[in-house]
């Protein structure tokens, strides 16, 4: 139905208004009325003010129904319907109506059952929002739902149970609740109706809260003989069209008086249990009978009769009679247990029988595993089959269960063997490493035979002790140090670690260094080592240009015995320091006084190069990058000088003003810090010719050195070598006759045995000779000579050579084997009395065990228990036992009849073990004990004479005649006592009732009951017996209050007491019994509140909630055991507390914003809302103020969230914005959600470097194409603004493209060479190299890039002066016949266009004709006379000047230059014009001479070398006849020396020379492998003559020999 209203608004508040006043039938009339008249023929809505939107539609609609046109009751244009793109705000779970996009109707979406959503509220009214977009509005629209009769009324019980008494009185009333219909208004409940029966009749009635309930009233009296129950029907109707209804049964059955006793099916119930029944399971049932009916026929279970031991494990069910067991049952403590068990009915009448149990043993208990005796710790080489424990196993359990086996787990070496009886052995099976396993935790595992089996594990810690079987183990095969040159004395300079295995001293390590291969200096004048942590130190200060690297060897021993130890090799490199300052080699200062000039041409043009400055540096790396610097000049602007270079050049043309002589400082300066120079000073002389610029020269006398005539000493050093070698061969004849007439004449040149030290070179080592050391064999047997290299000589003590056994390791379980063995014997036996004191003597065991009682203490004989207790202990003095503590027969045997303690004596030494068992027999120490001191008896006062009470049984644990004996009762009138003896012999006694018992006349009873044993004295125990009489009921229950009214918060914790009910009967009894209960409520009331039957405490079960209902109204009613009632009106009001947390609901969101939004962008919007009330409904919502973002109301509790100010996504990428909602409740609830918010990026940041300026060093003649430097630039943006292109925009190389030197890869920033850079072309480039990245628009940063180009030795040196003519003509130079030793013929200039070591140059004087007349200056390239001019010296002298360079390899040029010797020009002019050209000679008298010299030397050393070598085999051998086998020691050879700064490789060679009788040919040959460490080995001298000869290996015959030959080879 659709209607309209215009004042909408009043009309549903005035609805409210009256709703809250209580006017509800007046309101549904008005509600009727207002529906009437204000239904149009066409849909319409209802619209108020705030652009809120109201319909009205009935429930159940089906889905797809149309609600409205909405969009037109907006006043929307169909055109703007699809832009302003109308929804449904999801705010809610379940969302019962939706718009068309396309037409703007509203729909139904879902099912709407009125019922459900509102539940009982008469006005049913459904609220949401739809939203507008472009521009965003919030429209409010409530839905009126109408109800519709689509429920029939339903009762909370459809069966209602009634059982009054047949003695209950007319008009007595029964109250048989509400039924409920969740309608309204006419289609809610209106009336009952009953079925048609003679007894009751049909009131209904309406409560506070206007619910109409019915009541049951009696109208005749029941008869239960004649009808014991009746079926009735309660039918419920509402006032719909057409009526609903709901129908109930009602059941009526009706009780009679107590006049029948219970009945038991059994008198004696029999029953097995096992012993591990679980807690709470059945024993048995009992089962009682009773032909009344109602609460006289409901019969109660207890014991009346029960052992306190029984008490404590069975529980008796008191409604059904069943035993549980209530705690574990153990067969080996009691096996049999009786009890009494009582029925009682409502009446009090009641009714015994007995029952018996009987346990039967199960596997419930564990094998217990002892320790009797250990071994541990045990040696690791310990043989298999060495005893460690002797263990004693044992199980509580009987028969099979009580059989056990023992094993340990496999994959340890170990084993357990059963000896006899209950003891087993663990023995080791296997090898044992203590370096693996130092200790194993041996899990022995013993386990039953039972089903299941049951096991049990003990974890036996053996230890395994330490032997030295480990040597020490560096961390690496080898190290690398680095020491800073100048190190101080004693710094530490490196650490080495070694670990070993082993334990305590034989794992201690001590360091220490064996060798070096540093020969020419003992090992401790340069480091040394902490022999216990392993730091190596430095004994002195280390020079890197005297030795860059050596290495040692460490070595590490154990303190084992023997020790064991292991070697490692150390390096050490020492690291340079600029410690070295620059050293001027050209132009040299070694000549003091003499100045040094430079000659230029006047005509000379810029950039004219002079002359080059050439410096070294003894350091390296950058420590020797010089440049060099012109300090001071006397025409500051006439010369330059290359920075690194040092070539000194022209800066302009000479003039006329200029002076003819220059003076120059050069300063050179290395590259290390601090840095360090040295400085030269040149003279420059502007001359066309040198005749000009001698008068500029100062010419300076150099002191003459005498020196003799060449010829003079190479004709006496000819003649001295010859006289000697002549001389030698005539002394080597002379003895080989000598020898050959007396062979005995050869022991007088016997060689002196080589000493152990080492070997000691001659002063002329570099000259070429090497060391070899050798190893002979010679063999008879042998048809093959060979020769090997040997090893390295290993220096061995003399003990470990001898084959002496005594230092081998013994091991630590010899002469230890333990045995253990249990002694076949019979048991030996004792008998005490219990409750001896301590200290009682029990027996002598020394006696018994015939053993002496001196061997007890060092045989180790002791007493040994499985019990948790010890009760004996053993006297070693006397050899007796005796008790430890007061025995209690019962407290340790409780009921068994015979208690007997098994304990073993075992013997330590021989491991063998004796049983001893000592029974404890009874005496009469405990008296007869009931399991209570009182008893209470409750018997109705109609009780029959003749019945019987079962009472307590006493116990007493003594045995025999000390046991109990019997009862006795105290005298009264009304009771006698019963004695009855069980199967099993027990006897027990019952109270019978001899006499009526009447309440009036006497309430209660109190008897004695006493039992006695049969012990000497006596001994009694006494029960109080209270009998209480029960009288009938007679009087009904009496609530306190007619009604109760209580007001809870809804936040109260369930289990809290809401009310507690409270009623009064003045019965006796189970007649003054009262039980509560609750009717006419609802049933979600019955579910949130819990009545306690009992107490009539009424308690929450479930939470409340305000929100949801706020009164709940209920009837309690009370009844007594005799079904008398009273009932009573219960309203609970519950009150709102702040127990809602604000909910905010994101209607719309963005996720993500570019960086660059301007404040107050939206970005999400935001529905919030509480459930609770007043001040707790109240919200306020905040975000952070950190964050750029805040909230804004817009409509109702709609919030938007807005930027605040601009965003940065470089600072921030995303935002986790945080919204608070806070109610303003006490104390206040709060809710936060986390709204996510990507930053987007915009191209805001251009590309940086790291750095501004770059610098890069390539060696020239590079590869074309090769990596030269990376560029890398950071750009903060994202992706694709983030995306940065390289390119070179720039390059101060104007004469080159720079497309034809430099490239860049656009993507990575790699510079590359396109071509190969040579130095002397180019020095540096500097390029500008641009990042750009790829946003739009895009942005780009700049940064210089400087590469430096290294120089190589490319370039041969370039002579200036003097320069080869053109003409053909040579260039000739004077010197004056007077001329002194020293006189300064003329100078070579050249020059090197390389840089550094490169352009280092040296000049040698190739060629002369008189080779001692000249001499040139190594770096100068000064030509000086040696001595003064002879007259045999020739007027021409030819020179022949070799320039060399620094570099690596080296490069050269050569001149020739003629000296003419004339005291005036005319006279050079003459010798100048006969120069003919050039001559080489190739013949003359010093070149014969000084080849004669030579020849003659080295055919004398030859002759020599053969000689020796001859000498020393005939000594060698002469030593192998008379010692037969000689063992020799090696002898250390040095590896390499080096002389003059050249390093001379050394290596020691082992070869093996094997010489036979019968062999015709002496083979000689070397291995393919040599010991080098460092470099690769030369190839070995070649030797032309054999070192024996087949006539010298004759004398040899016998066993092989080994000899150690040394010799020197020269190569």
């Amino acid at each position: 139905m659709w209607w309209r209203c215009p004042d909408a608004t009043e009309f549903w508040t005035k609805i409210h208004e009256e709703l809250e006043m209580g006017y509800e039938p007046e309101i549904i009339l008005r509600l009727e009325i207002f529906l009437l008249t204000h239904v149009a023929g066409s849909p319409r809505r209802i619209q108020t003010a705030a652009e809120q939107i109201q319909y009205s539609v009935p429930e159940e609609m089906e889905k797809g129904s149309i609600v409205g046109n909405l969009a037109k009751d907006l006043g929307l244009s169909p055109g703007e319907i699809g832009n302003r793109n109308l929804h449904v705000l999801s705010l809610d779970k379940k969302q019962y109506f939706t718009v068309s996009a396309e037409n703007g109707k509203l729909y139904v979406n879902d099912r709407i059952d009125r019922e459900g959503i509102c539940g009982e509220t008469i006005v049913c009214l459904i609220n949401f929002e739809v939203m507008a977009e472009n521009p965003m509005h919030i429209f409010h629209v409530t839905v009126a739902i109408q109800d519709i009769n689509d429920n029939t009324p339903h009762f909370l019980k459809e069966v209602i149970r009634l059982e009054p008494s047949e003695s209950t009185l007319p008009e007595a009333r029964f109250v048989l609740g509400h039924a409920e219909d969740p309608d309204v208004g006419m289609n809610s409940l209106q009336s009952y109706q009953l079925s048609s029966n003679q007894y009751f009749t049909l009131e209904t009635r309406e409560s506070e809260d206007g619910n109409k309930y019915a009541e049951l009233v009696l109208s005749k009296q029941l008869d239960r003989e004649s009808e014991s129950s009746f079926h009735l029907s309660l039918l419920a109707v509402d006032g719909g069209k057409p009526a609903k209804t709901g129908t109930a049964k009602i059941w009526v059955n009706v009780i009679d008086a107590n006049d029948n006793p219970p009945v038991f099916a059994q008198q004696l119930y029999k029953v097995s249990l096992k012993e591990n029944a679980p807690k709470g399971s059945s024993v048995v049932q009992v089962k009682a009978t009773d032909r009344d009916e109602g609460s006289y026929g409901q019969i109660s279970y207890s014991f009346s009769n029960i052992a306190e031991s029984a008490n404590k494990m069975f529980l008796l069910d008191p409604k059904n009679g069943t035993i549980m067991v209530m705690e574990t049952l153990d067969f080996e403590w009691k096996d049999k247990y009786t009890v009494t068990v009582e029925a009682k009915d409502g009446g009090g009448v009641v009714a015994h029988c007995n029952v018996e149990i009987k346990v039967v043993d199960e596997n419930d208990n564990d094998p217990e595993i002892f320790l009797v005796s250990s071994s541990s710790p045990i040696p690791e080489d310990s043989a298999s089959g060495t005893l460690v424990a002797l263990l004693n196993v044992k199980d509580r359990d009987s028969g099979e269960n009580g059989n056990i086996v023992c094993h340990v787990l496999s994959n340890l070496p170990f084993q357990i063997v059963s000896t006899s009886s209950n003891y087993y052995k663990l023995l080791t099976d296997g090898t044992l490493d203590r370096e693996d396993t130092p200790e194993y935790n041996i899990t022995i595992t013993a386990t039953d035979k039972g089903s299941p089996p049951l096991s049990t594990l003990k974890t036996i810690l053996v230890q395994i002790s330490d032997i030295n079987d480990n040597p020490p183990a560096f961390e690496k095969p080898s190290y690398t140090a680095y020491v800073p040159e100048n190190n101080p004395s004693g710094a530490s300079i490196f650490r080495v670690k070694a670990s070993d295995p082993d334990l305590d001293r034989n794992a201690q390590i001590l360091y220490s260094i064996q060798r070096s291969n540093i020969e020419d200096l003992p090992i401790s004048s340069y480091v040394s080592i902490n022999s216990e942590t392993g730091i190596i130190y430095a004994q002195r200060s280390f020079d890197y240009e005297q030795f860059r690297e050596f290495q040692l060897q460490v070595k590490a021993q154990d303190g084992g015995s023997p020790p064991l130890s292991s070697n490692v090799t150390v390096k050490v490199f020492i690291v340079d320091q600029n410690d070295n300052s620059p050293q001027i080699l050209y132009p040299s200062n070694k000549v003091e006084g003499l100045a040094l000039f430079e000659m230029i041409p006047l005509s000379a043009d810029a950039d004219y190069l002079v002359t080059k400055v050439v410096a070294v540096d003894a350091d390296s790396g950058h420590n020797a990058w010089l440049s060099y610097h012109l300090l001071q000049a006397t025409e500051p602007g006439l010369f330059t000088i290359g920075h690194h270079t040092g070539e000194i050049r022209t800066s302009r043309t000479f003039l006329e003003r200029d002076a003819v002589k220059q003076r120059v400082v050069i300063l050179v300066k290395d590259n290390g810090h601090p840095s360090l120079s040295a400085t030269v000073t040149l003279n420059m002389v502007f001359a066309e010719n040198f005749q000009e610029a001698l008068p500029e020269m100062k010419t300076q006398s150099i002191s003459p050195d005498y020196q003799s005539d060449l010829q003079f000493y190479l004709v006496l050093a000819l003649a001295l070598i010859s006289f000697l070698f002549l001389l030698t061969v005539i002394l080597a004849i002379l003895m080989k006759l000598r020898r050959s007439g007396n062979p005995k004449f050869l022991q007088c040149f016997a060689p002196v045995p080589h000493s152990s030290a080492a070997a000691i070179f001659p002063p002329n080592f570099e000259d070429g000779t090497l060391p070899y050391s050798y190893q002979l064999c010679l063999s008879s047997e042998s048809r093959k000579n060979e020769f090997t290299f040997l090893t390295p000589n290993i220096q061995i003590a003399d003990n470990i050579l001898c084959g002496d056994k005594s230092g081998e390791p013994l091991t630590g379980n010899e002469g230890n084997k333990l045995e253990s063995e249990v002694a076949n014997m019979s048991m030996i036996h004792y008998s005490i009395p219990e409750e001896t004191e301590k200290g009682y003597l029990v027996g002598n065991i020394a006696k018994d065990l015939k053993l002496e009682i001196k061997e007890f203490s060092h045989r180790g004989v002791r007493i040994f228990s499985s019990g948790r207790t010890q009760h004996f202990a053993l006297n070693y003095e006397s050899g007796h036992i005796y008790s430890t503590e007061r025995i209690d027969r019962e407290e340790i045997c409780g009921w068994a009849e015979k208690c007997l303690l098994n304990f073993e004596i075992i013997v330590g030494d021989s491991m063998k073990v004796y049983g001893v068992r000592v029974e404890i027999t009874d005496i009469n120490d405990n008296a007869p004990k009931f399991h209570s001191e009182k008893m209470e008896l409750k018997i109705s006062e109609s009780t029959p004479t003749g019945s019987i009470f079962p009472l307590y049984e006493a116990q007493d644990p003594d045995l025999g005649n000390n046991s109990l004996q019997g009862y006795k009762l105290s005298s009264n009138t009304y009771f006698s006592l019963n004695m009855e003896t069980t199967v099993d012999g027990r006897q027990y006694a019952e109270l019978l009732l001899e006499k009526p018992l009447d309440r009036e006349e006497e309430t209660d009873h109190n008897l004695v009951l006493t039992a006695y044993d049969g012990g000497i004295p006596v001994r009694t125990g006494t029960l109080q017996v209270h009998v209480i009489v029960l009288d009938a009921n007679d009087n009904p229950p009496v609530f306190s209050q007619r009604i109760y009214e209580v007001r809870v918060k809804e936040d109260i914790s369930i289990g809290t007491t809401v009310v507690i009910l409270k009623a009064t009967d003045m019965d006796e009894g189970i007649n003054k019994e009262l039980k509560y209960s609750l009717m006419k409520t609802t049933a979600k009331a019955l579910q949130i509140f819990h009545l306690d039957s009992n107490t009539g405490e009424i308690t929450l079960a479930r939470n409340l909630d305000y929100e949801d209902c706020t009164q709940y109204e209920m009837e309690a009613q009370v009844h007594d055991g005799g079904e008398l009632f009273d009932k009573s009106k219960v309203v609970i009001f519950v009150t709102d507390v702040n127990d809602n947390a604000p909910e905010v609901i994101i209607t719309s969101v963005i996720s993500s914003v570019p960086e660059n939004s301007p404040p107050g962008t939206a970005i999400a919007l935001l529905n919030v809302r509480d459930q609770d009330s007043a001040d707790n409904a109240e919200v306020v919502c905040s975000v952070p103020s950190n964050l750029p973002f805040q909230l804004t109301k817009s409509y109702g509790s709609y919030y938007s969230l807005v930027t605040n100010r601009a965003l940065d996504r470089e600072q921030v990428t995303t935002y986790n914005i945080t919204i608070t909602a806070t109610d303003y409740g006490t104390p206040s609830l709060s809710t936060s959600i986390i709204i996510p918010l990507l930053i987007l990026d915009i191209n805001d940041n251009p590309p940086l470097f790291p750095q501004s300026s770059y610098v890069s060093y390539l060696i020239e003649n590079n590869q074309r194409g090769a990596s030269v430097f990376s560029l890398k630039a950071n750009d903060l943006d994202w992706e694709e603004n983030s995306r940065i292109m390289y390119s070179i925009i720039k390059s101060q190389m104007v004469n080159f493209p720079l497309s034809y030197l430099l490239s860049i890869n656009s993507e990575t920033g790699i510079i590359y060479a396109l071509t190969s850079f040579d130095y002397e072309q180019f020095r540096e480039i500097n390029i500008l190299v641009k990042a750009q990245d790829g946003g739009s628009p895009p942005l780009s940063s700049n940064v210089s890039v400087t590469l430096f180009i290294l120089d190589q030795n490319d370039n041969t040196p370039e002579i200036l002066y003097p320069s080869v003519p053109t003409d053909g003509s040579s260039g000739v130079e004077l010197a004056p016949h007077s001329s002194e030793p020293g006189y300064l013929v003329t100078k070579v200039v050249a020059v090197d266009a390389d840089s550094g070591q490169n352009a280092w140059l040296s000049y040698q004087l190739l060629k002369a004709t008189e080779p001692g007349l000249f001499s040139i200056g190594l770096h100068t390239g000064e030509i000086r006379t040696a001595r003064f001019f002879l007259d045999k010296d020739a007027l021409k002298q030819s020179l022949v000047v070799l320039v060399k360079d620094n570099g690596q390899p080296p490069l050269s040029a050569s001149v020739t230059v003629t000296v003419i010797l004339a005291s005036s020009i005319p006279e050079s002019l003459t010798d100048i014009s006969n120069i003919s050209a050039p001559a080489d000679p190739q013949s003359d008298l010093n070149f014969y001479l000084v080849v004669a010299v030579a020849f003659v030397s080295c055919l004398f050393l030859i002759f020599l070398l053969v000689l020796l070598a001859l000498r020393l085999r005939r000594w060698r051998n002469s030593q192998l006849c008379d010692s037969g086998s000689g063992k020799f020691s090696g002898v250390p050879v040095s590896q390499y020396v080096g002389i003059s700064g050249v390093q001379a490789f050394l290596h020691s060679y082992c070869h093996d020379f094997s010489l036979t009788t019968d062999s015709q040919k002496s083979s000689f040959a070397f291995s393919k492998d040599t010991s080098s460490d460092i470099l690769p080995s030369q190839q070995p001298c070649e030797i032309r003559d054999p070192f024996l000869t087949a006539e010298d290996t004759k004398s040899f015959n016998g066993d092989s020999a080994n000899i150690q030959v040394s010799c020197l080879c020269q190569i």
